[in-house]
This record gives structure tokens, sequence and C-alpha cells, in this order.
């Protein structure tokens, strides 16, 4: 049975550690802490951030990940591509996957927006086949809209 995550907590906590803070380094280090400790069964909480058309990677809790994903590749990149949010139960079945971590078998990518621009995606993964669900989708896509509210994007 899967355990029930408190998104509202996380996005208390979320607005807790950015009120006072607009630096992006710092409020996505502190945010990929937050999911980190909230969210059961992921082995990697964090963001890429658009740089052109590629992510670079951003602040992470997890084991060392790939430094730069291009538009289009892997789930990460289809994410920024498409710009909207992939849920993918197993990862070996997604076509042109990056396999940052062989522990990996579950994945959810958020893009994260701007004033109308893709600023960067956020990125859980999970040992654990299908550990995401719609709940998981509308939790981490509310978590994506405030931090794309509270931090100083450079566009």
């Amino acid at each position: 049975m899967r355990i029930k995550t408190d998104y509202s907590l996380i996005l208390a906590q979320l607005k807790a550690v950015t009120e006072s803070e607009r630096d992006t380094i710092a409020n996505l280090s502190n945010a990929s802490a937050v999911l980190n400790m909230n969210l059961a069964e992921i082995n990697w909480a964090g963001f890429y951030l658009v740089r052109g058309n590629q992510l670079i990677l951003g602040p992470f809790q997890g084991r060392p990940a790939c430094v730069r994903i291009a538009f289009g590749k892997g789930v990460c990149g289809t994410a920024a591509d498409a710009g909207v949010t992939q849920l993918v139960a197993n990862v070996h079945e997604f076509p042109g996957h990056i396999a940052c971590d062989g522990a990996s078998n579950s994945e959810i990518v958020v893009p994260i927006h701007y004033a109308g621009h893709l600023v960067a995606v956020l990125d859980i993964d999970s040992p654990v086949y299908d550990r995401f669900d719609a709940e998981d989708r509308t939790g981490l896509e509310a978590c994506a809209a405030l931090l794309g509210k509270v931090c100083d994007w450079k566009l």
C-alpha cells in the first residue's frame, strides 16, 4: 500500500523556507531538502535549470547525477521539450531514458515556469516501480508553481 503524501505540509514548508529569500539556488536547495525529507520511497529529488536548449544540473538531494540533458532526451528533456509533467511508472520502458542512477525505476518530472517561460524542471526518482500517481502529479505541480513565483529567475 502506497504511503499518502501530505502535500499541504510540503507546500507549507516550502513557503516557510522561501518567504524571506528570492535567490534561486538557495530556494531550490532548500526545496530539494524539503522534498527529500517528506517523500517516501524516493532516491533522488532535485532540479535541472534551463540553459538555452538544454538542462543543467541544479540543487539536488541524492547520488551524483547527469550534468547536462538536451531537450527531448530522457524523461527530463521530454518534460522540458513538451512543457508538461512526465509521470513514468517504469523508466526502463521509456524510449531514450537516461540512466543517471541504475537504482531508479520510476520518475516524475514537472516543468517550472516563470513569466510564461520554462525555467527549470523538478525531477523526482524512485527505486519503486509505479511510485508516482495523479495525487503526486497534482501536489508536485503545486510545488513547482510556488517555486516559479518565489525565485528570481534569470530569463
